[in-house]
């Protein structure tokens, strides 16, 4: 090798160095905070890691939200709390699917999105890495909410210790700003086993004690300072979202009457009364155009 060639190699060794550097231990870098106000947090599968900014928010009124009155009112005072930088806790949105839960979460980043609030989606395959994110945002002065959508894990799942180390750590206190929102539809967001049944002890005076296996089942939901649960809608609770839906989407009130049948018998079809199945219904029933 010529002289004149030795420092167009080193160049090229130096640029092939850091490529594999950062190959071999990807830095999470910051983005562009005033870019959006949510994003996703993505690993790719040659190892490098980014925050997504989500340009197009799928966002909803706290005021749309019907029949879930008590949820939504202990759900929006606790993110009042966190957004005013006042103590507040971590949040399990458990119960039955389709009932407003992810929709919550999306009403309270749009109700406080103008005090600086702020919402990171990370995947439970992502899990492992919410220690970095938590530290990456540690030293910002916007509030993060860390948000998991229909999170649940199997046994030895690597992001359920790292979940468990995150909750222990950031419990609110004062000065914190990330607090970790969750909806499930398990309570315990573990499975559950009638074989876990007998791990159970009874006591001298009879009361039934639960054994390692359950305690270990329950002790990460437990670290979730709150918990909030959603329950299958009722016919009328399902009949009303429907007619919220209809209403929206510029049908009259005799047209809502006249839908109530089919809207039941779409929900007999799909086994469920749920939010999610009457917005689905509606938009069905105003995309077909028959309410004149």
């Amino acid at each position: 090798m010529s002289d004149t060639d030795l420092p167009s190699f080193l160049r090229r060794a130096e640029r092939t160095l850091s490529l594999l550097d950062n190959w071999l231990d990807p830095r999470l870098s910051a983005p562009d905070w005033q870019a959006a106000q949510a994003w996703r947090y993505r690993r790719r599968p040659a190892g490098q890691r980014s925050l997504e900014p989500i340009a197009r928010l799928d966002l909803i009124a706290y005021e749309s939200l019907r029949e879930v009155d008590t949820q939504k009112g202990r759900f929006a005072r606790n993110l009042a709390q966190f957004a005013a930088g006042r103590m507040a806790n971590n949040v399990l949105l458990s119960g039955a699917r389709g009932t407003g839960k992810s929709s919550l979460v999306k009403a309270g980043l749009q109700a406080h999105a103008h005090e600086g609030l702020r919402l990171i989606e990370v995947d439970k395959a992502d899990l492992v890495d919410l220690p970095d994110l938590v530290e990456l945002v540690s030293e910002r002065p916007e509030r993060f909410v860390i948000f998991c959508d229909d999170l649940s894990f199997d046994e030895g799942e690597p992001g359920y210790k790292a979940l468990k180390s995150v909750l222990d750590g950031t419990v609110a206190a004062h000065g914190d700003n990330v607090l970790v929102v969750a909806t499930s539809n398990r309570r315990h967001l573990l499975p559950e086993y009638h074989s876990d049944n007998q791990s159970y002890t009874r006591g001298d005076d009879g009361e039934l004690h639960p054994g390692e296996v359950v305690e270990e089942k329950i002790s990460l939901s437990e670290r979730f300072g709150l918990w909030i649960s959603f329950y299958p809608f009722s016919q009328d609770e399902y009949l009303a979202i429907v007619a919220q839906w209809l209403r929206h989407f510029g049908l009259s009130n005799e047209a809502i009457e006249a839908a109530r049948p089919e809207a039941l018998v779409w929900a007999i079809e799909r086994g469920s009364r749920s939010g999610r199945v009457a917005q689905q219904f509606a938009r069905d029933h105003a995309g077909r155009g028959e309410h004149g």
